[in-house]
């Protein structure tokens, strides 16, 4: 009830873009309750310099909305009305980047501070779709605080002098838990169809009500995702799923209609039965485990998301490909393919998802290659999926749990445990061992050898010229 009274009071029209801003309101400390002490001493360092040759620096965006939250920022972000060649002349080891927006990465240490020029509030170079192309124009505090996306976003916090300045009352929305969009929603999603995206990661990570003016053009614009380069797609979709909600934005993905063209294959995945347990454990240990700190590979998410397609279409492949191993690589190629059409998946992330994948059959058949399957890089991963399978029901259990206690025992056990292989384990491929091939050369030598020929006398093979005849033609 008191969440509802204060969105009541709260309540207003949608913030409409003026020429050059409006004006900010300063908080102080005391009523944001922001300590500098919070802020990343690299960004702390950037912001000190840069207003000490006289420009002004504030940490901005996603940091300044969590610390408000009660979360720990991933990184922080400076703005500032210095041009990137003069961020660049003030720190040394420092590279402008971009070609859409230019913008510096400020290395302190290992962490990596990425300091923006302020954005001018002239309309900026836009395809036939209004999506932003070109964006180099420079501007003031207020005509930035325009251009960014939501209210949320729109924070500007200085750390020396400890205040907030709010142009479009992000700080009300925040505590109202409300996450409404600056300027007509259309028109921003038209400018960078991202931003759809970025509102359900949102939504679904910070425990935000999407404004019903932030949520309507949603469906109707998704398609405008099909204009936006794939390696956009694969970083927004990779904070995603990285962000601790990762069920809750797929889910809210669905509802929305964003799954269309941003993962092709993600209502066929959801809609199996087996497939839709599967997703649904890896991402809830996804999430369990970015909540504990700790980290998730880009190549174990995607390879969760797609494997039971990689199945279904191996099954297709059959039909088609004799052997089975061949139906397999030709489907996780098939799979990745598709992919491949919407998000720039890299060539290290590929090969990470095919590794896992291509470790799985290997698992079902340790009397062959234990001992050297366990020292292969990507084991762990392998092993983490192949626990995954059994929690989803797909293999027995006993599978994973034979692999971990042979990773941890000694000579003598894992001698042990190769003599009570896991149920369902194939023994060398079904127990049929294969006989090494031997060279006619060799075969021959061992008949001439039978007849009572020395082992230096030359063997004639049928056909050949006789090394008397031989002399004869030379």
């Amino acid at each position: 009830m008191i969440r509802n009274f204060i969105r009541k009071v709260l309540r207003r029209r949608p913030v409409k873009a003026q020429k050059g801003g409006g004006k900010g309101v300063v908080l102080a400390a005391h009523r944001h309750g922001i300590h500098r002490g919070r802020i990343s001493p690299a960004a702390f360092n950037v912001c000190d310099t840069l207003q000490r040759r006289g420009f002004q620096a504030f940490v901005v965006g996603g940091a300044v909305r969590d610390l408000l939250l009660g979360v720990t920022p991933k990184d922080f972000d400076v703005a500032t009305n210095a041009t990137p060649e003069e961020v660049r002349a003030a720190f040394r080891r420092s590279r402008i980047i971009g070609r859409r927006f230019r913008i510096v990465h400020v290395m302190q240490g290992r962490e990596v501070i990425e300091v923006t020029t302020f954005r001018s509030g002239q309309e900026a170079k836009t395809d036939e779709h209004g999506r932003i192309l070109q964006d180099n124009e420079f501007g003031t505090q207020a005509e930035d605080a325009m251009r960014r996306d939501f209210t949320a976003n729109a924070l500007y916090y200085d750390p020396l002098a400890e205040h907030i300045v709010d142009y479009h009352h992000g700080v009300a929305d925040i505590e109202a838990r409300v996450l409404r969009i600056i300027g007509n929603a259309a028109t921003r999603y038209r400018e960078d169809p991202v931003r759809m995206l970025r509102a359900v990661r949102l939504g679904a990570k910070l425990g935000l009500e999407i404004d019903e003016a932030v949520r309507a053009p949603i469906r109707e614009l998704a398609p405008l995702l099909g204009n936006v380069p794939g390696a956009r797609l694969l970083e927004e979709m990779i904070k995603l799923l990285q962000c601790g909600h990762a069920l809750a934005c797929v889910r809210q993905l669905r509802k929305e209609g964003l799954h269309h063209g941003l993962l092709p294959l993600l209502d066929v995945i959801l809609e199996q039965p087996a497939g839709q347990r599967f997703v649904r454990i890896a991402l809830e240990n996804t999430d369990e485990r970015v909540r504990a700190g700790k980290s998730v590979a880009p190549g174990f998410l995607f390879a969760t998301l797609l494997w039971h397609e990689v199945l279904v279409v191996r099954e297709a492949r059959k039909a088609h490909v004799p052997v089975a191993q061949q139906a397999f690589f030709e489907a996780m190629d098939i799979v990745l393919g598709r992919q491949g059409d919407k998000l720039a998946i890299t060539r290290r992330i590929a090969t990470d998802i095919k590794d896992i994948w291509a470790l799985q059959p290997r698992f079902a058949r340790p009397a062959r290659n234990a001992r050297r399957l366990i020292h292969h890089p990507r084991y762990r991963a392998g092993w983490d999926f192949l626990r995954l399978r059994a929690e989803a029901g797909e293999i027995d259990s006993a599978l994973p749990d034979w692999w971990h206690a042979f990773a941890h025992a000694s000579e003598e056990e894992r001698n042990q445990l190769m003599q009570n292989l896991p149920p369902g384990a194939k023994d060398n491929e079904g127990g049929r061992r294969r006989r090494r091939r031997r060279s006619r050369r060799r075969s021959a030598r061992s008949e001439a050898q039978l007849d009572g020929q020395g082992a230096d006398t030359p063997v004639t093979q049928p056909g050949a010229p006789t090394p008397a005849a031989a002399c004869e033609e030379a």
